[in-house]
């Protein structure tokens, strides 16, 4: 078998590290019982109400899919939907009181998470890595 490449092996480390990160994510949440996609949901919810299509963008999903999303959230009584005071046409979904205090929680737990994570690295290391991903993102 040939030995990897350096950038394939790059790669695999990467995704190993994403994956584990996730996973501590999903853990992070089940206090919640919300899904990752839910919770970035009410993240970007939280910053102002939004319209579905313009949350569909931000999540970089199809609007049916946020819709479901939406659907669930409102559900469980975390997001409410309201009419456009500037097209009476659309429809906005904005947080409930639940829904914040939820959302704050889970940035919470979520930044608890992260810190826990890595708290392996050095401050200069956490800096350098936080560099790398920019330039990467």
């Amino acid at each position: 078998m040939p030995k990897p490449q350096p950038e394939e092996s790059l790669g695999e480390e990467f995704w190993t590290v994403a994956r584990r990160l996730r996973h501590r994510s999903v853990e992070a949440l089940s206090a919640w019982e919300l899904a990752p996609s839910h919770a970035r949901a009410l993240g970007v919810i939280a910053e102002d109400p939004i319209r579905l299509s313009a949350l569909a963008e931000r999540l970089r999903v199809a609007p049916r899919t946020v819709t479901e999303v939406v659907d669930a959230l409102a559900e469980r009584e975390l997001v409410e939907r309201r009419r456009d005071p500037d097209d009476r046409r659309a429809t906005l979904v904005a947080l409930t009181e639940s829904g914040r205090d939820a959302t704050a929680a889970i940035g919470r737990a979520r930044a608890d998470n992260a810190a826990e994570f890595f708290s392996v690295l050095s401050k200069s290391d956490r800096a350098e890595l936080s560099r790398i991903l920019r330039l990467l993102g």
